[in-house]
């Protein structure tokens, strides 16, 4: 089985199964940027009606930004989701006045709480445990609370590469899931292959892990943009497969698109209705409108933008 897809763009009718692709698609979501948002002049162009917009905190973006983001997604009817990264956040009196500016400014009531890509912490956390256990988000009454999921782990949380320490932390949160009345959800990295994400997937519900997953999917992109965004998120055994292609002069030119592999997920969610994989989130790494024209054109009703509908 291929782990990249990179063949030329194929009209929807050239998917063998579209229909489970549409059923697999519907309610996806996706993740934005201030600065990448900003080349959007009307995500209802794009995007369906009501779609979870999640808004990246990259180290040294002013919160003033993020906000305002948050504020104007908000304003044309989407479902804002901003990143909370444990590690850039000082301390607790930094995270409460985040919490309230995001809710007075821009009617936020939900959030992604990570470690975040920071080697050295900037303050006092270092883990979206730690953000949770401070009670600020339930106390300011935010209503969805999502965490990262890994399926191909992660060498920041567990360096010796086994999974000892992401599934600590899956438990405890599994343990709050089930004690707090907050809906949550595994927002995992993105990765490019079935077999492995359905493997993971069922391993962590076989060790009573029962949060949703939102599997992370790399959008249509450059093989270039692939190894770039690849590297920065520490994406191993992808990485590898994304460099053997690079060294493939008639490939590097062609883009990758996300087809097989969600094909063969949206298969198999049809053939298994209880997996675990509630929803698609979607990673635009060669930009939010080809990602959204993508979804357009091969998710059906499921991709319909709101301006269309």
């Amino acid at each position: 089985m291929a782990l990249l897809n990179f063949k030329k763009k194929a009209a929807p009718a050239d998917l063998d199964n579209s229909a489970e692709v549409e059923a697999f698609l519907q309610d996806y979501s996706i993740e934005v940027m201030p600065r990448t948002a900003e080349k959007v002049d009307d995500f209802r162009a794009y995007l369906p009606e009501g779609t979870r917009v999640y808004i990246a905190h990259i180290e040294g973006t002013p919160i003033e930004d993020m906000v305002a983001t948050a504020a104007r997604i908000n304003s044309e009817g989407y479902d804002v989701m901003p990143h909370f990264p444990a590690r850039i956040i000082k301390d607790e009196a930094t995270l409460a006045d985040w919490i309230a500016r995001y809710q007075g400014e821009a009617d936020v009531h939900q959030a992604l709480l990570l470690a975040g890509g920071v080697a050295t912490p900037h303050g006092d956390f270092h883990s979206s445990v730690q953000l949770l256990e401070t009670g600020q988000f339930d106390k300011a009454g935010f209503k969805r609370l999502h965490v990262a999921g890994h399926p191909e782990g992660n060498k920041d949380i567990d360096p010796s590469g086994s999974d000892a320490n992401v599934m600590e932390a899956l438990h405890w949160k599994q343990s709050f899931n089930e004690r707090t009345d907050a809906h949550m959800a595994l927002a995992t990295q993105f990765a490019f292959e079935a077999g492995p994400i359905i493997e993971w997937a069922d391993a962590i519900k076989a060790a009573g892990i029962d949060i949703p997953i939102h599997i992370g999917i790399a959008g249509p992109a450059k093989l270039q943009t692939l190894i770039k965004f690849a590297i920065a998120c520490g994406v191993g055994p992808s990485l590898k497969v994304l460099q053997k292609r690079a060294m493939d002069v008639t490939k590097l030119l062609l883009p990758y698109e996300p087809t097989e592999v969600l094909a063969q997920l949206a298969a198999h969610k049809a053939a298994n209705p209880d997996f675990n994989i509630e929803k698609v989130h979607f990673f635009p790494l060669g930009g939010i409108k080809t990602n959204a024209n993508w979804a357009i054109e091969h998710g059906g009703a499921s991709g319909r933008p709101a301006n269309a509908s």
